[in-house]
């Protein structure tokens, strides 16, 4: 066995040490859209040591979307209201998705929400 696989399944053990607690705080729903199809604990920073500030419960599509995969503008608007979240994984998490896309109101959206400036300042590069 190699030490990335070893690692990788240490820090999934690790991850799924937080799934009660994560599922609790998130009403068993989508803590980006409400949505509960597949719901799974995704990791927002993943060099960094999990913990329920790094950890979100999100759907098969918002995690489809954290993971990179295009999404139209209008789908989009259903994880507005996450920006506003004092769990950094849940609100920057969503920031950075609706950074992805080029309307007008998910910038403005961005820029209002209460995530740290310094952090805001990155994710809207």
């Amino acid at each position: 066995m190699s030490k990335g696989y070893q690692a990788s399944k240490e820090r999934q053990e690790e991850i799924n040490g937080y799934g009660k607690n994560i599922g609790k705080r998130a009403g068993f729903k989508c803590e980006w859209c409400d949505g509960k199809d597949e719901l799974r604990v995704w990791d927002y920073q993943p060099d960094s040591p999990p913990g329920p500030e790094t950890l979100a419960l999100l759907c098969q599509r918002c995690r489809g979307w954290a993971d990179g995969r295009k999404a139209e503008a209008d789908q989009l608007r259903s994880i507005r209201n996450a920006l506003w979240s004092d769990v950094p994984a849940i609100a920057e998490g969503a920031a950075a998705v609706l950074a992805r896309c080029s309307e007008t109101w998910a910038r403005e959206a961005i820029e209002e929400s209460l995530i740290d400036d310094t952090v805001k300042a990155k994710i809207l590069k």
